[in-house]
């Protein structure tokens, strides 16, 4: 009986310090893990980031390492993976980091003219054959289109809610081609004839115009979507209380310091495309960003072909109750 209760000790020994690196608190000078989605390519978003970053590391006594990933899913990957201490996200993969993986809101993104919101956008070439919104409706299976990932508010949800579903259509079925890639690049292909409609954002569209003048003077827009909401910094929940209390005050105090210390603060947040600071928000910031998935399943299951009204009225009583459910995940917490 000793010689098991001694094999049964050593065992839970063995297995305690297998677990200890998960129970153990994290390290005082543990680096924190800013995950970014980059708008360009991943080396343009951490010559943006990196001297705010800079800032946030001296101020927290500790180092700032960036995450920068190529895809929504894969920022949402390492979210989910608690790889990810501290965000800027929005839309779909916002609300997903609060509902689901233990993330909360501090901060939201307010735009050089003050603005807390953006607009999706469908864009053309201006000598393009695609004149207006309503010739690109007139003709399924002509032309070829860009967007976003699934993920994407306003590479994706906004222009499939607001354009195609309330007319019973479906983005990937109505064109003859569809390229999944992000805003530049789906504008650059516009530009250059590959494509002839892309969804983007105005933010975006903008810094393309800085980027990339020579192309951006042949694009115009043919549809604005409602405002969207800008992004959100959002922090992981088991992030240690008083680290979090202090990164947040930091980024929401950024650029507002006196004399020439505000002024280099500001410069640095210049470098990062149409931002002027971070305004305090909570979880209820992304209330318009539930509502506009809310919108695109409703028109969807409207407009949707069924085998009867009851399965079209089963589904859209489906669509409420998810409402209902993410609207609780989301601010009920």
């Amino acid at each position: 009986m000793r010689r098991w209760r001694g094999v049964l000790l050593r065992g839970l020994a063995c297995a305690l310090a297998l677990a200890w690196p998960a129970l153990a608190p994290a390290r005082a000078d543990a680096p924190v893990r800013f995950g970014i989605l980059p708008i360009g390519s991943a080396a343009e978003s951490r010559a943006q980031w990196r001297p705010l970053l800079d800032d946030l590391a001296r101020e927290l006594g500790r180092p700032v390492t960036m995450i920068s990933v190529a895809s929504y899913a894969g920022l949402s990957d390492a979210i989910g993976r608690q790889r990810v201490d501290v965000a800027f996200l929005s839309g779909r993969l916002a609300v997903e980091a609060v509902s689901r993986q233990r993330m909360t809101v501090v901060a939201q993104f307010v735009r050089s003219d003050g603005a807390r919101g953006n607009h999706a956008l469908l864009i053309v070439r201006d000598d393009g054959p695609v004149r207006g919104l309503d010739d690109l409706l007139a003709h399924p299976g002509r032309w070829r289109y860009g967007r976003g990932e699934p993920l994407s508010v306003t590479g994706y949800i906004a222009p499939e809610a607001e354009v195609f579903a309330p007319r019973g259509l479906n983005s990937d079925t109505f064109f003859a081609s569809v390229k999944v890639d992000n805003h530049q690049n789906n504008a650059l292909a516009v530009a250059n004839g590959e494509i002839d409609v892309a969804a983007g954002n105005n933010p975006d569209l903008d810094l393309f115009r800085r980027h990339f003048p020579h192309e951006a003077a042949h694009l115009k827009s043919i549809w604005a979507s409602s405002p969207i909401p800008c992004g959100v910094l959002v922090v992981r929940d088991g992030l240690d209380g008083a680290l979090r209390e202090r990164l947040a005050a930091f980024l929401r105090g950024y650029g507002h310091a006196p004399g020439a210390a505000g002024a280099r603060e500001r410069r640095n947040l210049a470098r990062i495309p149409d931002l002027a600071e971070f305004a305090p928000a909570g979880n209820d910031a992304l209330r318009p960003f539930v509502d506009l998935q809310y919108a695109l399943l409703r028109e969807q299951a409207a407009h949707g072909h069924w085998v009867s009204e009851e399965a079209r009225a089963a589904r859209l009583a489906q669509v409420e109750l998810e409402h209902q459910r993410s609207l609780r995940a989301l601010l009920g917490r």
